[in-house]
């Protein structure tokens, strides 16, 4: 999880009585950050809150913490909050009405401006969510919000606390789900018209083995150059794209005949 940085504004509540009532209300709160040096007591028992709602609990040092809350006194605990409201699953498929579902599953995308970029591609690509776990991947900061363009205004956004399970969930719903990677088959290759998740993986490590072994399939774009990967967001792109040219019965170039 980043902390924040300079030129990124972003709310943070500080000190035990203000993160408690904060734990106790209904706000959206991507992160509770605790002293490592301190225990017991209130911080327990907001830890213990955190928990309850699926909240993240970074332990961090001191210094972590004045930086975190420069102008506030912290009392060793603090708490980042979200720049918009994540939505439920239910919400997703509730927006797909009676089209065939189009998620889109992030997979520890970590930096905020790719999970921005990929919410905006998705949102123009006319999918009808995008689902996220709350441990190891960005969050809806301000700078993912800023990445987003505005799509952050009208397409949902989930945040769940297992992503394998919420896959097996989508497939019992009949949901097929199909993972970006290197070493799959060409996507141009694969049926992606009728309900559909694509999971994108992290810049580095890419998809994770337990999410990579429930995938239905996966897709890979054929690369000819001396570079063998692209950027998390431009792959999502493509990837898009491909399910909206189907979806939408869009023909490939060369696909009509010619007189």
């Amino acid at each position: 999880m980043q902390y924040q940085q300079p030129g990124e504004p972003r709310e943070i509540i500080a000190g035990r009585n203000p993160v408690l009532a904060l734990l106790q209300g209904e706000r959206e709160v991507d992160i509770l950050y605790v002293s490592s040096e301190s225990a017991g007591g209130m911080l327990s028992k907001l830890v213990a809150l955190a928990s309850e709602r699926g909240i993240p609990v970074k332990r961090v040092d001191t210094r972590r913490l004045d930086m975190l809350c420069p102008d506030t006194v912290h009392q060793g605990v603090a708490a980042a909050l979200s720049a918009h409201r994540y939505a439920s699953l239910e919400e997703l498929f509730a927006r797909a009405g009676e089209e065939p579902p189009f998620f889109v599953l992030v997979d520890g995308v970590e930096d905020p401006h790719n999970l921005g970029a990929i919410i905006r591609t998705a949102e123009s690509a006319g999918a009808h969510g995008v689902i996220c776990p709350k441990r190891r991947n960005a969050s809806l900061t301000p700078a993912a919000a800023k990445a987003a363009a505005g799509a952050l205004e009208t397409l949902p956004v989930a945040r769940v606390t297992n992503l394998v399970q919420t896959m097996e969930e989508l497939k019992k719903r009949g949901v097929w789900i199909y993972a970006a990677d290197m070493d799959g088959g060409c996507y141009c290759r694969q049926r992606l018209d009728g309900p559909v998740a694509l999971v994108v993986g992290s810049e580095g490590r890419g998809v994770s083995r337990l999410v990579r072994e429930r995938c239905d399939g996966i897709l890979s774009l054929p690369m000819y150059g001396s570079v063998t990967s692209l950027n998390a967001s431009v792959a999502a792109g493509i990837l898009l794209y491909e399910i909206t040219r189907q979806r939408h019965r869009i023909p490939a170039i060369g696909s009509d005949s010619r007189s």
